[in-house]
């Protein structure tokens, strides 16, 4: 049996390379400001539409957790962080 090896031509060579630029290329996108959100960036479409509300569960969170340090805080409620 006669096994010849065939070298891949030039231009398969070419659009895979053109493929994976274009590919890493899409990492690079900005995230979409506000207005191109569209309704999505209103205020009644958050999870918490009430931030003086959001704060105070979170500092209640906060101050009765302590096994986890409240949100998004290391360390236990024992006052050692």
């Amino acid at each position: 049996m006669n096994f010849r090896y065939r070298s891949i031509p030039l231009a398969l060579l070419a659009v895979g390379a053109l493929s994976a630029l274009f590919s890493l290329g899409g990492c690079a996108m900005q995230p979409p400001q506000a207005w191109e959100k569209g309704d999505l960036a209103r205020k009644e479409m958050t999870m918490e539409s009430d931030p003086l509300d959001q704060a105070f569960t979170q500092h209640v969170y906060f101050s009765k957790e302590s096994a986890s340090g409240g949100y998004g805080a290391g360390g236990g409620g024992c006052g050692c962080n």
